[in-house]
């Protein structure tokens, strides 16, 4: 992009411009249902106790700019990934080596494998194996070049969120930027915006066929007599995010005429059974309402379970268990899910040693193996003999890397100078929980507006990350793939000096693109 056109990107607002503006995307918001439930922070308990209240999601006033040749090659690569991830999670004997290390000093990822050994010890009844992902990244900028690459910042197997929300963000950006909307234009005239268009956004599309799908293939009730099937939603207790997922459900009731329940992970033995005299082990549940009607389901989506926070007892890691020995199909299985930790990632990305990506995707053509292995940042572990160690511990070298660790969510991660001190402050056992990863270097700062949930307005530079979306039913038994699609984006947006990126943990604003 023309450093011209980049520098006074997005065009000024005086006040009245910025006024109307900033209502008019407060009353598309509440209209489109591209909301949050407020944050306890903005709105107490008491003056909400029935949780009747809904505020816009934090959103940009503008598109961000992003690089065109990147946006292509995220959602090119994206059926390749889902391919990875579903031959890692195939393979039970190299994830299990790859957390032995980890067994030992993360509950959490001890637990989930506890779990895979319980039901594999009993015998697993379900094969078909259904993965909605995200893949993550930024626009890096290498210090020999100019030319912008593509780097990925995380690969998501469990809970991949905001697919509802992006799509209306999107939807948003495009009537802004093509509808006068009963006055003056609502931007300001500007070259990007007057020759650009927001890409297409299917992730609602996307993400609710391959939940169809799975249900589709998971065939008859089998159950005596047979059953009515459905569709699960497991989710957290006080949801913010609850519109998101509500877009998925609606798509799959309405467009594919499936019946979807919600139900919370710490409800999931007091509503679902699995009769023991039938050896299918088929997993019926029985809405509270209508507690006479059961239904089989499926396809168990998880919107949960995916940090340590929501095993709150053994009765949640039981309830986890209890879902994982069913006949119905899980997104994601508790294999799945460990393939998206980042150890795997680490192990992934490792310049030396076997070469594990090439062997997961035996029978792709090397130059798409080259283009994917090209999107990895260096990565380390933190092992004695390890170079991660050395520039983890050296506090000139780790201020060019981000401390990850085996965790979703946001928030986790350990920036920079502070990470020689944080790991100077916790057993050196503990240290293998952790990756290194080499900071990704964004093209210079953009600029952009960003109205929050509390009603806030941020103007100022800000750093982008795109995920897209991706869908996989495969058998587990022989790998054999029934669906692989790439479709939706997501484009999330911080502010410029904010190490972390979580829309739902308040640090980044949903946006989405112009390219260039």
């Amino acid at each position: 992009m023309a450093d011209s056109i980049y520098a006074n990107y997005p065009p000024a607002l005086n006040p009245a411009q910025k006024e109307f503006l900033v209502r008019t995307v407060k009353d598309w918001a509440t209209q489109n249902g591209l909301m949050v439930r407020p944050a306890p922070t903005f709105v107490s308990k008491e003056s909400d106790p029935h949780g009747i209240l809904a505020t816009n999601a934090p959103v940009t006033l503008f598109p961000s700019p992003f690089p065109k040749t990147c946006f292509e090659e995220a959602k090119a690569l994206q059926t390749v990934y889902n391919k990875l991830y579903a031959a890692i999670t195939c393979n039970e004997e190299w994830i299990g080596k790859i957390m032995e290390d980890l067994i030992d000093v993360d509950d959490f990822i001890s637990n989930l494998w506890k779990v895979h050994v319980a039901v594999q010890r009993e015998g697993y009844v379900q094969t078909l194996s259904l993965g909605l992902f995200r893949s993550d990244y930024m626009a890096h900028t290498p210090s020999t070049s100019t030319t912008p690459e593509l780097k990925q910042v995380e690969f998501n197997t469990i809970s991949s969120s905001f697919g509802g929300l992006s799509s209306l963000v999107a939807s948003l950006h495009s009537e802004l930027l093509d509808s006068p909307l009963g006055s003056p234009m609502a931007y300001p005239p500007h070259p990007l915006l007057q020759s650009n268009a927001v890409p297409d956004n299917t992730a609602v599309e996307t993400l609710s066929a391959g939940l169809a799908t799975a249900h589709v293939a998971y065939g008859p009730s089998k159950s005596q007599p047979q059953l009515p099937t459905c569709v699960l939603f497991v989710v957290q207790e006080n949801e913010r995010n609850i519109f998101d997922q509500l877009a998925l459900s609606r798509q799959l009731s309405n467009v594919h005429k499936i019946p979807v329940f919600r139900l919370l992970s710490s409800e999931i033995l007091d509503h679902t059974f699995i009769p023991g005299s039938n050896p299918l082990r088929p997993l019926i549940y029985r809405p509270p309402h209508a507690a006479e009607t059961h239904f089989e389901v499926t396809t168990v989506y998880l919107r949960s379970f995916y940090t340590p926070t929501d095993y709150k007892s053994d009765r949640d890691w039981e309830a986890r268990t209890h879902l994982e020995r069913s006949a119905a199909i899980k997104c994601p299985t508790v294999l799945n899910q460990l393939s998206g930790s980042k150890i795997v990632q680490q192990v992934l990305a490792a310049p030396t040693g076997p070469d594990h990506l090439a062997a997961f995707l035996a029978g792709t053509d090397e130059a798409v193996i080259s283009r994917l292995r090209s999107t990895f940042a260096p990565q380390y572990d933190l092992s004695l003999s390890g170079k991660g160690r050395e520039l983890a511990l050296n506090p000139s070298t780790a201020s060019n890397h981000v401390l990850k660790p085996q965790r979703e969510g946001g928030g986790n991660n350990i920036y920079k100078t502070a990470i020689p001190d944080f790991l100077k402050s916790i057993p050196e056992n503990e240290w293998k929980r952790w990756i290194l990863m080499e900071l990704i270097h964004p093209p210079a700062a953009a600029k952009n507006v960003a109205l929050r949930s509390d009603g806030e307005v941020l103007a100022g530079g800000v750093i982008g990350e795109l995920g897209v979306y991706g869908t996989i039913l495969w058998d587990q038994k022989d790998g054999n793939i029934l669906h692989n699609e790439q479709g939706g984006w997501l484009m999330r947006t911080k502010a410029e000096g904010v190490n972390e990126g979580g829309v739902a943990t308040g640090f980044s604003s949903l946006d989405s693109i112009v390219l260039y």
